[in-house]
């Protein structure tokens, strides 16, 4: 099949074959093609990560809960204790400016 296509002083031509010519027709259906693989891969991979995600979470609901470790009073926020908290003392002389 040959086409060619007038452009004000440019001509333009175009020889394809019979296999190239039905590769430029079923390039949609293969773009398609390729679109709805992509889709369907996506699903399953979704299903799966659902399906574990939904497994780890009753295996994590039907472990013994473990008591939780004790606390250091001084970083309990609820704690009443009279200990203060730890301030830090910022002294200009201790920076050091680089003269140059």
């Amino acid at each position: 099949m040959t086409t060619a296509t007038t452009l004000g002083d440019a001509v333009f031509s175009l020889n394809m074959t019979r296999g190239e010519d039905f590769l430029y027709k079923s390039s949609g259906a293969i773009v398609a093609a390729i679109v709805v693989v992509v889709i369907i891969i996506v699903t399953l991979v979704l299903i799966l990560l659902k399906m574990y995600n939904r497994r780890m979470r009753t295996r994590r609901e039907l472990e013994p809960k473990s008591p939780k470790p004790p606390v250091p009073p001084a970083l309990d926020p609820n704690s009443n204790s009279s200990q203060q908290p730890a301030t830090v003392t910022f002294n200009p002389a201790d920076i050091q400016v680089e003269t140059r």
